[in-house]
């Protein structure tokens, strides 16, 4: 069920197409790129206050919620294309991305746990995060095809169907039941309280728990790296691929990715300087790619982003594994921020020095990545 969530979530048409949407009706490229930054902030400070509500009354409600709110951004957008309606549409994407970044691993979690299968997570992480890279395929293909038939009024409410399908698919996760939800009949003040209460416990599981700490950190620095996928087009573009083959080239990337996540999930790769040699060698690979930079670049790529995703999965099995407080979601959620700031480390890192400074960073990641796992034990749980 979870993975049936996980391919409609992002089988979203519009994802293709909404910076072309954006040009259509005439923004500059400063105005797109403010609508892209006001979005990563929107997502930012929803972040932690979003995972908190997760914890406090529904994961499974999050998820619902997030797929709500996401179609309500693009039903805005189609219905009135001008820039307050994008910024509106982006401010409910943003919320919404918070809403599932604490929620939805924290759901499994505890689900498995409820079950004793804890030590599985990986492997369900795994396959949730290959349905959603393959997702990319059939949105890719609709979104042509819905746009060659209706233009980007049929392929956004398309994809308005899609995350509320998504949204109804959310509603049958199982949720096991928590000791920390309030009763539905609770005073207003007992509920803020008890919020309240959430948010602090999950802040000072990361401040008080070395483990913890170093899991978030680790984290962290590994998914901000995978902000790189918004070049992807870019660099095979510069590599001489023709326009008309760039979609269908710079699929294998995320094809490669998913198959990664799924061996990370189903394999044990736990150790530390297991884990550091993989994304070295990843590092080798987008480094050799950069320099060679040929067509057949996007080979290394591929491999690379195979390893990157086959680390980040393992370490994202450990964060959950080392968790020991009900605030699972905020957790979580504190860790997303630390992705985002990643995140822009490497925006700021390609734009001085492009997919070499990219590797080199990757690189300095694996070099202390050892010494972070080592803080985080030897759990069981981390990988299946």
């Amino acid at each position: 069920m979870a993975v049936s969530w996980a391919l409609l979530a992002d089988t979203v048409p519009l994802y293709s197409l909404y910076a072309l949407l954006f040009g259509h009706v005439g923004l500059s490229s400063a105005a797109i790129s403010g609508l892209f930054v006001f979005w990563s902030l929107v997502a930012v400070s929803c972040e932690i206050p979003s995972g908190a509500l997760a914890d406090q009354f529904s994961r499974r409600g999050a998820l619902i919620a997030a797929g709500v709110l996401q179609a309500s951004g693009y039903a805005l957008w189609v219905s009135w294309p001008a820039l307050p309606s994008f910024a509106a549409g982006f401010a409910l994407w943003g919320i919404a991305g918070s809403l599932v970044s604490g929620a939805l691993e924290a759901l499994l979690y505890d689900g498995l746990a409820e079950v004793g299968a804890q030590a599985h997570f990986g492997t369900v992480l795994g396959r949730i995060t290959a349905a959603q890279l393959i997702a990319q395929i059939p949105a890719a293909v609709a979104a042509s095809v819905l746009y060659s038939v209706g233009g980007f009024a049929l392929a956004g409410w398309v994809s308005v169907g899609c995350c509320l399908t998504a949204a109804l698919f959310a509603a049958r996760l199982p949720e096991p039941p928590r000791t920390n939800l309030l009763p539905r009949d609770g005073a207003r003040g007992e509920s803020a309280a008890g919020y309240w209460s959430t948010v602090h416990d999950g802040m000072r599981q990361v401040g008080a728990n070395a483990a913890v700490r170093a899991a978030v950190l680790a984290v962290a620095l590994v998914a901000g790296i995978d902000a790189i996928d918004e070049y992807f087009p870019l660099l095979v573009q510069h590599w001489g691929v023709p326009t008309g083959l760039n979609p269908i080239v710079v699929l294998a990337i995320p094809l490669a990715g998913a198959a990664g996540a799924a061996m990370g999930g189903s394999v044990s790769a736990g150790r530390s300087g297991r884990l550091a040699a993989l994304l070295a060698v990843s590092a080798s690979l987008l480094a050799a790619a950069g320099l060679f930079a040929h067509p057949l670049s996007v080979v290394a790529v591929a491999a690379f982003y195979a390893l990157y995703r086959w680390v980040l999965i393992v370490i994202e099995a450990r964060l959950q594994a080392v968790i020991v407080t009900s605030a699972r979601a905020t957790v979580t959620s504190v860790a997303a921020v630390g992705v985002e700031v990643g995140s822009l480390a490497l925006f700021a890192s390609w734009a001085l020095g492009g997919v070499m400074l990219v590797a080199a960073e990757l690189a300095l990641i694996a070099a202390v990545l050892p010494r972070l796992l080592r803080r985080t034990g030897s759990s069981p749980d981390a990988v299946s």
